[in-house]
């Protein structure tokens, strides 16, 4: 079989109407039954389920969670930091992103472009909670610059994609 034969078969299939219905649905309520979804997006439960199974399968679709309101459970800061390194070697990076993975505090861990090298969201309980993660941060390995940014407001939150819609080919 030619390279290009090989490529083909392993490329993820592509989304069509009803895949992105499903993904909207999923995203708004995973709870369903496959038969409510079905019902949703207009098949039938077999179909419906194989189609789930295909875009977990392809890693479309991750995982399914449940949302927890961060504030019901005590956690009611929610900080933003911005990290600047001077160091940008693939060492210290593993080193940095192994220590930041391992705090449960840090929701989410980006590189990012720019005037900052990486940012995260972190909740914790209160200002001790924050000063006691703060100091682990900083001892994990050598950093230029660490600037908090405290949320006083959560204005918007959600956790569905925008499924953009079937494109014409």
């Amino acid at each position: 079989m030619s390279d290009l034969a090989v490529a083909i078969l392993d490329a993820p299939r592509r989304l069509d109407a009803i895949d992105r219905k499903i993904l909207t649905v999923l995203q708004d309520d995973a709870s369903l039954s496959v038969a409510e979804i079905g019902d949703r997006v207009g098949l039938s439960s077999t179909p419906c389920w194989k189609r789930i199974q295909r875009m977990e399968a392809e890693g479309i679709i991750l995982r399914r969670v449940a949302l927890v309101d961060q504030n019901k459970i005590g956690l009611g800061i929610t900080v933003f930091v911005s990290v600047e390194s001077g160091d940008h070697s693939d060492v210290w990076l593993k080193k940095f992103a192994d220590a930041v993975s391992a705090m449960p505090e840090v929701m989410e861990f980006y590189r990012m472009a720019g005037d900052v090298d990486y940012m995260l969201r972190v909740v914790v309980a209160d200002m001790q909670s924050y000063d006691i993660f703060y100091k682990k941060l900083i001892s994990a390995v050598a950093l230029k610059n660490v600037t908090s940014r405290f949320a006083m407001e959560k204005i918007k939150s959600v956790t569905a994609l925008p499924v953009p819609a079937l494109t014409a080919a």
